[in-house]
C-alpha cells in the first residue's frame, strides 16, 4: 500500500513565499515523475510543475520563474517552492507521484489529498 501525503499550504499575503513538500511512503520500489497540480473553485485542475526521475523540470506559463519544483529520492518527497505569490495563484495543490509499487511493480499514479494555498491581495 501507498501513502502520498502533502503539507505546506497555508494563508500569505501577496508577495510572499510558501514552500509545499509532499512524501510518498508504503510499498515503493521506485519512483519516477513526481508532479504538483492545482484546481481553484469553478475551475479544472491544471499542471503546475513536473520533474522526472532525472530532474527535468517542466512547468506552467503561469508561474515559471516563480516556482521551483525539486525532489529528494532518499527521502520520497518533492517540494514546490512558490515566491511572488499572487492572489491568481490561490488553490488546492495535489501532489501527483508515479509509483512503481511493490511486489506487483506495476506502475500507478498516486494524488495526494490536497493542501490549500490562500493568498490575499
Amino acid at each position: 500500500q501507498v501513502r502520498v501525503v502533502e503539507s505546506g499550504g497555508g494563508l500569505v499575503q501577496a508577495g510572499g513565499s510558501l514552500r509545499l513538500s509532499c512524501s510518498a511512503s508504503g510499498s515503493i520500489f521506485s519512483i519516477n515523475a513526481m508532479g504538483w497540480y492545482r484546481q481553484a473553485p469553478g475551475k479544472q485542475r491544471e499542471l503546475v510543475a513536473t520533474i522526472t526521475g532525472g530532474a527535468g523540470t517542466n512547468y506552467a506559463d503561469s508561474v515559471k520563474g516563480r516556482f521551483t519544483i525539486s525532489r529528494d529520492n532518499a527521502e520520497n518527497t518533492v517540494y514546490l517552492q512558490m515566491n511572488s505569490l499572487t492572489p491568481e495563484d490561490t488553490a488546492v495543490y495535489y501532489c501527483n507521484v508515479e509509483i512503481r509499487s511493490i511486489p506487483s511493480l506495476r506502475v500507478f499514479r498516486y494524488w495526494g489529498q490536497g493542501t490549500q494555498v490562500t493568498v490575499s491581495s
